[in-house]
């Protein structure tokens, strides 16, 4: 006889973003149709055609963290921190004043996709200018996408399950996944669960238009990112990071905490296709969300908001396209749709985590936020209702999914519902 599934809940959220540094905050911006992408100064006269970006602005990392580990590791990992920290503090946890809390049965998977790419370049400029011997000794622990989750675990002595997970763009969602297996297992009580990216350099930059992959310029930089429009070019470069608090519902219960919403389900399945474009047809994804339904014991019909990973990218956004049919064809007009890397850009790593919440804000307002700079929607889009415009619509949102891509053929779904 199979175990009842543990119901997992949504108890505390941390985020820092081009839009903000709380839930509250980001979502409200992106209902406003308010964009985070701006010129990034660092970027200019680098021989860059793209230098813009959704860039953290005037955000002080050492609110939350120490500054002799800011100067250490990278930004991302600054980010991270900061982003465990504000989800832990909205989650009321206080471990050390706690002393119901099982540290055995506290885990967490907080992942990066490329890691702390800054500190790399930053070594190994370090290295050939002023040789082998001079090499910061954070050179390895400050680059590795593991390092984030191993400094949460080791500052607040969390002995549960610990890693990270790096998928490329779908990263975070397969942290969030993992997180909530170990606790639907049986092997955690609580779950920090999240992703982290900073990569606004030079290098980057130069990987990705090489991969041809990045927005082309406009006279108005917040125009850049036009996912599902017919003149989408790329994606644009974000940074960030964003946490969530998993919980298994007799235990958050017991301690009384708010909760935001409940984790229903989720899946990941490979495209086994190419290794930086999806599966033309849509059809890994479509076969994933359909996967996360199963998972979550519901059907297509159940599901009133998709998410989309929706980067701008020609090929990306016509498989998505096709993908959202195939699932949902017979009740397509019964779901809206809507991309919030239109206003935020494309935070790599982070931004899973980044959309979940997004989606559970929207589930918690019951407001659907637009897909800004959709003006001529291209024709894989015909019959998706993508809510073009500038303003939120309202909408009743009781269950909703969150799609993520990454190259190599990575797909995750997430399926977060109304806590009742």
């Amino acid at each position: 006889m199979s175990k009842e599934k543990k119901r997992i809940v949504v108890t505390g959220i941390g985020i820092v973003s081009c839009l903000g540094t709380d839930s509250e905050t980001v979502f409200d911006a992106l209902c406003n149709g308010k964009s985070g992408i701006s010129q990034i100064e660092e970027l200019e006269g680098k021989g860059l055609p793209v230098t813009f970006g959704g860039k953290v602005r005037g955000f002080d990392a050492s609110q939350y963290v120490d500054r002799k580990t800011l100067k250490n590791f990278d930004t991302c990992t600054g980010f991270g921190l900061a982003a465990s920290k504000m989800a832990l503090e909205d989650a009321l946890l206080d471990i050390e004043a706690m002393e119901l809390l099982d540290l055995e049965r506290f885990g967490c998977v907080c992942s990066a996709g490329m890691g702390g790419m800054g500190a790399f370049i930053e070594g190994v400029f370090r290295c050939e200018e002023r040789g082998v011997l001079k090499v910061s000794p954070y050179f390895v622990p400050a680059m590795i996408t593991n390092m984030t989750s191993g400094i949460i675990a080791i500052r607040h002595g969390l002995k549960g399950p610990n890693y990270s997970v790096s998928t490329a763009c779908s990263t975070s969602g397969y942290s969030i996944y993992h997180a909530a297996k170990h606790i639907q297992n049986g092997e955690a009580d609580i779950m920090i669960a999240g992703g982290i990216e900073s990569t606004l350099n030079v290098q980057a930059y130069a990987g990705f238009l090489a991969c041809k992959a990045l927005a082309s310029p406009r006279d108005d930089v917040t125009e850049t990112s036009r996912p599902f429009d017919a003149e989408r070019s790329g994606f644009v470069m974000a940074e960030g990071a964003c946490v969530l608090i998993l919980e298994e519902l007799e235990h958050a219960k017991k301690r009384g905490a708010k909760i935001y919403a409940e984790y229903l389900g989720g899946a990941i399945n490979c495209d086994a296709f190419h290794i930086t474009a999806p599966c033309s047809d849509g059809a890994g994804l479509a076969g994933c969300m359909e996967l996360a339904l199963k998972d979550a014991n519901l059907k297509a019909t159940d599901i009133d908001y998709v998410n989309p990973h929706a980067t701008a990218t020609s090929m990306g956004d016509a498989a998505e396209c096709h993908a959202i049919k195939k699932v949902f064809g017979d009740c397509l007009d019964q779901i809206k749709v809507s991309a919030t890397k239109s206003m935020m850009g494309h935070s790599l790593g982070a931004t899973s985590a980044v959309e979940a919440v997004v989606t559970i804000e929207t589930i918690r307002k019951n407001k659907v936020h637009p897909t800004l700079n959709l003006l001529d929607p291209a024709p894989e889009a015909e019959g998706i209702d993508l809510v073009p415009g500038d303003k939120a619509i309202d909408w009743d949102v009781k269950i909703a999914m969150s799609n993520s891509l990454g190259f190599g053929g990575h797909n995750v779904s997430l399926i977060f519902g109304e806590y009742a």
